[in-house]
């Protein structure tokens, strides 16, 4: 009786990584889940089948040892990234990583069959850096001669939601619809679960009874219903509102734009350039290929919707999640403009205050500067996504100050018709919302 093969899943805290590697822990089989880092819930979730190691910039002969050192003889690999920015380049996370996985298994002492998660569609329709570069994994392993398969699924739906997946639940919370042309788009949806059913039947096929010749399977259901139609049977999945309200195309190009400045600060916003390009040039493969090698039965739009939970922790994220972006943005001018008036057009006034209530008058010039640069400061750490928790802890911690010393020394501005000091408590508990909201994973 043949041995149950152990399986490598690259790519591991991802969205599809993440939702396979735990269906075949659950099933049993021996996993062994990499990524390049883990959040404190999936280490505990996969113990010492999970693996830290920055996989993307490893060597071929590093990758070859991990995956030795493992005893994996199944490789399905999950490693993406949607556009350029800190988080990596495409070129480098799809094509050059790829090269080197297909160099590490094609130096191994065993046979290994290697599962690519790509994208559908064919080379000619590519226009964006990711699908190029996406299509130029496919040619390496195609060219390889390793055995192996790649599995192009549609707009993927698991209970848990990131990227695309979020945005569509976002919309359906929202009285918000798509301009009509990109609502018309085909938009065939790929349930979690099916993809790791074709994991483990890849797993029983390989090794006697693979075909002699590379699979490319569009793991996604028969019918592909629109971008539209999925936005509404999500809403009908969480009690939505109706549509009210239809925003223009170009209004939508505009939020990519802006998504893409965000990526570059470090953050992944479900709208970018990439993300609205690929949504319009629509999802769609033949399945019958992939069905006719596994046996597998394609979950429907609704069998796959039926899988994800509709509590209301989901409707508060769907409704959060857009409103995430606008608090951080928020947060962000707010201290940025605040220690700017400080240092220009307000510098005297707050100087003045200074030294009224508290300060020497020739300390508080100084006192004014150095305040205005810590508001500043707090202001570009809220912007940058690696900086961000670091920032709003200090932020809420300095407003908390700032609101102590001014009750100490200055307690009759808590009666000012402004309400200087009373508008420090909703800031705070913003800041305090924001990082509640904050992560991503």
């Amino acid at each position: 009786m043949a041995l149950t093969p152990t399986i490598a899943v690259l790519g591991a805290s991802g969205l599809i990584g993440q939702g396979v590697a735990e269906d075949l822990l659950r099933g049993g089989y021996p996993v062994v889940a990499i990524a390049r880092r883990f959040t404190p819930a999936q280490r505990a979730m996969f113990g010492a089948a999970g693996v830290e190691a920055p996989i993307v910039e490893l060597g071929a002969n590093h990758l070859a040892a991990l995956l030795a050192e493992r005893g994996a003889s199944i490789v399905l690999n999950c490693v993406g990234v949607l556009q350029d920015g800190p988080r990596g380049r495409t070129a480098d996370v799809h094509a050059g990583f790829v090269q080197r996985l297909v160099l590490a298994l094609k130096a191994s002492r065993t046979p290994a069959l290697l599962l690519h998660v790509s994208i559908p569609g064919e080379a000619g329709d590519d226009a964006t850096a990711f699908s190029r570069s996406k299509r130029a994994a496919e040619a390496t392993i195609r060219a390889s001669g390793l055995t192996y398969a790649i599995l192009r699924p549609g707009f993927v739906i698991a209970p848990a939601a990131s990227g695309g997946s979020a945005l569509v639940r976002a919309l359906a919370a929202l009285p918000i619809g798509l301009d009509r042309w990109t609502a018309a788009q085909p938009f065939t949806p790929t349930a979690l679960g099916d993809l790791a059913a074709t994991v483990r039947a890849a797993a029983g096929l390989w090794p006697e009874h693979w075909p002699a010749d590379g699979a490319v399977w569009d793991v996604m259901a028969r019918q592909a219903p629109t971008v539209g139609e999925v936005v509404a049977a999500f809403r009908a999945r969480f009690g939505g509102p109706r549509t009210v309200l239809t925003p223009p195309g170009w209004l939508l190009g505009l939020a990519a734009r802006l998504g893409d400045v965000a990526g570059w600060l470090g953050w992944s916003p479900p709208v970018r350039s990439t993300a609205l390009a690929e949504l319009r040039r629509g999802v769609a493969g033949d399945p019958r290929g992939w069905i006719g090698a596994t046996g597998i039965e394609p979950m429907t739009l609704a069998g796959a919707l039926g899988a994800v939970p509709s509590t209301v922790q989901e409707r508060w994220f769907a409704r959060l999640y857009l409103l995430k972006g606008a608090i951080l943005a928020g947060l962000s001018l707010f201290w940025l403009l605040s220690g700017a008036i400080a240092l220009g057009p307000g510098f005297s006034p707050a100087a003045a205050v200074l030294a009224r209530h508290s300060a020497p008058p020739s300390w508080a010039g100084a006192l004014t500067i150095v305040t205005a640069l810590a508001d500043i400061a707090i202001g570009l750490g809220i912007a940058l996504r690696r900086s961000c928790r670091a920032a709003l802890i200090t932020g809420t911690g300095l407003a908390l100050g700032y609101l102590a010393a001014a009750s100490l020394v200055a307690p009759d501005l808590w009666l000012d018709p402004l309400g200087p000091l009373v508008k420090v408590g909703p800031v705070v508990l913003l800041m305090l919302a924001a990082l509640a909201i904050l992560p991503e994973r």
